[in-house]
């Protein structure tokens, strides 16, 4: 359970090595969590990423997690709930990013990252959900994407999954809401990552850090909702509105 300021005691990040992840990881601890357990697929990563953490009084676990094994992400959830008890934040991390020319090259990696980035976040959001429903509280925050609000030319097959992502995780949170578990949604701009690198950066471009800050801001609120940085919901709110032939010359970078 939270403690009695309202910080999260405890986290389960699936996507364990993710910069932005980590950021907000960072925060938390900061903030007086005192256990944290990072999942994926790369042991040697996430061994590293539990080092970066390590400080007095902080607990920090490592564990396997494929996010594109969907058929076990119920019984991998479960086994990780059942080992490190009961979780007040699970962070859903995980994702792949890909080139819309590599896309365009090869369909079927079109369809892999669709099936990573949707099917896997979906498969796994509601495996939380049922241990969530089993310990009668928790919060979800689901990292979606500003291109989750209208796709563009040059990337709209990741668009089209945070789309799909950004869609299921408000429908969850309204599922949920009732039994007092909360789901909130984080639609960060463009983030100098590892992911990004190389790339050129879009406007308004943030950093790990500053979205881990307005993710802990919007706990603390009880947001459903966090943009990063803010000043894009403004953005979004003209931009989902403009006429396709404007949208397809502002969005041609």
């Amino acid at each position: 359970m939270k403690d009695a300021l309202g910080s999260v005691q405890s986290a389960l990040v699936l996507g364990g090595t993710s910069d932005i992840a980590l950021a907000i990881v960072r925060r938390l601890v900061d903030d007086r969590c005192a256990r944290v357990v990072l999942a994926g697929r790369d042991p040697g990563g996430l061994e590293k990423a539990a080092a970066g953490l390590s400080r007095e009084g902080v607990e920090v676990a490592t564990t396997p997690f494929d996010a594109d094994d969907a058929e076990h992400h119920a019984a991998q959830i479960a086994a990780i709930f059942a080992e490190h008890g009961d979780l007040d934040l699970v962070l859903l991390a995980f994702g792949v990013l890909g080139t819309q020319d590599g896309f365009d090259a090869d369909p079927a990696s079109a369809s892999r990252v669709v099936h990573t980035n949707l099917g896997g976040a979906v498969s796994a959001s509601l495996a939380v959900a049922q241990q969530f429903r089993r310990q009668g509280h928790g919060t979800l925050v689901v990292l979606s994407s500003v291109a989750a609000e209208r796709a563009r030319k040059s990337n709209y097959v990741y668009g089209a999954t945070k789309a799909g992502l950004d869609a299921f995780a408000q429908g969850l949170g309204d599922a949920l809401a009732p039994l007092g578990i909360d789901v909130m949604v984080v639609r960060p701009g463009f983030v100098h990552t590892r992911m990004t690198e190389g790339m050129d950066a879009q406007p308004f471009a943030t950093t790990p850090d500053a979205v881990a800050d307005a993710v802990v801001r919007g706990l603390r609120r009880g947001a459903t909702t966090v943009w990063a940085p803010g000043i894009l919901r403004w953005v979004f709110a003209v931009m989902r509105h403009l006429p396709r032939p404007v949208w397809r010359i502002v969005s041609a970078r």
